[in-house]
């Protein structure tokens, strides 16, 4: 008996320290701040199908602005490093639209998808309306010089 109160009291710790944990990263990313929640998409399809594949292989993250860079953290995970980080001179935008399908269920509900190019790769950004806006602006600030790709 004291043995199963002794590993349901360790395993109830762990979960909380967990939690915490995640909770501290997430803040730690924060408080530098130009930070937006930012789904992400790896090696998107050039077309997005209709059914189930469509909502297949979106990522959950904080995006946070550092200089001339997004760096894009998984929300769970432990890691401190950024999962993706996207150069400003190197990203294209191809496009944007809004989440059909399965997607609909994956992403936030006031998701705008933004289709993009970077460094050969597709990816795309799921984000808020105002987190769009402010994307977009951010890529049309590139310093005198660098070249921007916006759709």
């Amino acid at each position: 008996m004291v043995l199963a109160l002794t590993v349901c009291g360790s395993v109830i710790a762990l979960v909380v320290v967990g939690l915490f944990v995640f909770g501290l990263r997430r803040r730690l990313i924060q408080r530098s701040g130009g930070t937006f929640d930012c789904s992400l998409r790896w090696d998107a399809p050039e077309k997005p199908g209709k059914g189930e594949e469509n909502g297949k292989g979106w990522g959950y993250g904080v995006a946070r602005y550092n200089g001339d860079r997004i760096e894009w953290y998984r929300v769970f995970s432990y890691s401190p490093r950024p999962r993706r980080v996207l150069e400003r001179s190197l990203i294209e935008v191809a496009g944007r639209r809004t989440p059909e399908g399965e997607e609909e269920l994956a992403l936030l509900s006031d998701a705008v998808i933004l289709a993009c190019l970077h460094r050969g790769n597709r990816l795309e950004l799921a984000m808020s309306d105002d987190a769009l806006t402010g994307f977009l602006a951010w890529l049309e600030a590139a310093p005198p010089g660098q070249r921007v790709n916006v759709a």
